[in-house]
């Protein structure tokens, strides 16, 4: 394993909430943030010139906050793929206000009410930052050419919550302009996520809207958008996420539609009964409205379900994060 600058730890997870769960964070090492800190795993020393990354893969963790064991399954990939040398792999961590309180963790850590960091909404304290703009933060980061001379691209990859926020962070965030500038190429891969966020008021499931009212406010549709997307309208939205390079990887035993993960609000069943369905309607649905076509693909893992490690070190989950 690659050092660590900020390992972080998922122990004892014993119950089917993820608040229940027990998260720490084992190093004071952070990332300063408009007067918070985020805590963060990397695979290697990002405090120096890292000459020999090309790439930089960001690691979303799920509900769990397990950011250690996405952070292994990133190196893991890398390693299989013959990439560690040349991948620096980033593992985020979206704190919950349990874990400050339940571990007596310093103020200055970023933390988030429930699950609100994987919509995008603004940390709880210290400071009210979205988790989003946590992620522009480390993409500014991995812009300073002195430290990254030879990056050459971003892979932004999550399992299930985590790919909730990365179909999301794809949709709200801007163009990165400065990345293109610098010849840095951004790329999303979106692994078996619950639900997705639609653009307009149709389903794949038919359904009385007057029995599920919130099936279309974010983070399912476009209405009540978070501020960190408070600016272009929904049209423009959609015309910035179909120009992002973009995998949906699903698994193809991901098919359970009473998984104890499953998002199973009537929001969700919109979409369909389990998430290999939901993937594929979804992503019908954008070739239907986009039929000249889209840098986005879809892609089945054979034999794997809801696993983010299984998922990402398969084959096709090498291939989809190093090409």
């Amino acid at each position: 394993m690659g050092r660590l600058l900020a390992a972080l730890l998922c122990l004892g997870c014993l119950g089917a909430q993820a608040a229940e769960h027990t998260v720490k964070v084992v190093s004071p090492e952070r990332l300063p943030l408009e007067g918070g800190q985020l805590a963060l795993g990397l695979s290697q020393d990002w405090r120096q010139p890292l000459p020999g990354v090309q790439r930089a893969l960001i690691m979303v963790h799920g509900r769990l906050r397990n950011a250690q064991t996405y952070l292994k399954s990133g190196e893991s990939a890398s390693r299989q793929a013959g990439q560690s040398a040349a991948t620096l792999v980033i593992a985020p961590q979206f704190l919950n206000q349990s874990d400050i309180a339940r571990h007596q963790l310093p103020d200055a850590l970023l933390r988030w009410k429930g699950n609100d960091w994987m919509a995008g909404e603004p940390a709880a304290g210290p400071v009210a930052i979205s988790s989003y703009a946590v992620l522009d933060a480390v993409l500014q980061r991995l812009q300073d050419r002195q430290f990254f001379p030879a990056l050459k691209e971003v892979v932004i990859a999550g399992h299930s919550g985590g790919a909730q926020v990365v179909q999301r962070y794809a949709l709200t965030t801007g163009q990165h302009a400065e990345l293109k500038q610098s010849g840095i190429e951004l790329r999303y891969v979106i692994a078996n996520p619950s639900s997705y966020a639609y653009f307009d008021a149709t389903r794949p499931v038919a359904f009385e809207p007057a029995s599920c009212p919130g099936f279309n406010d974010w983070k399912y549709g476009l209405n009540r958008l978070p501020a960190y997307a408070s600016t272009p309208s929904p049209a423009q939205l959609e015309q910035g996420y179909v120009t992002r390079h973009i995998t949906y990887l699903l698994g193809q035993q991901d098919i359970d539609p009473n998984h104890p993960a499953l998002d199973k609000s009537c929001a969700a069943e919109t979409q369909g009964a389990y998430r290999l369905i939901r993937g594929h309607n979804y992503f019908d649905y954008l070739m239907r409205r986009h039929p000249q076509g889209l840098p986005q693909r879809l892609v089945e893992v054979p034999g794997v379900g809801h696993d983010g490690d299984k998922m990402f070190t398969s084959p096709a989950g090498q291939a989809a994060l190093f090409k």
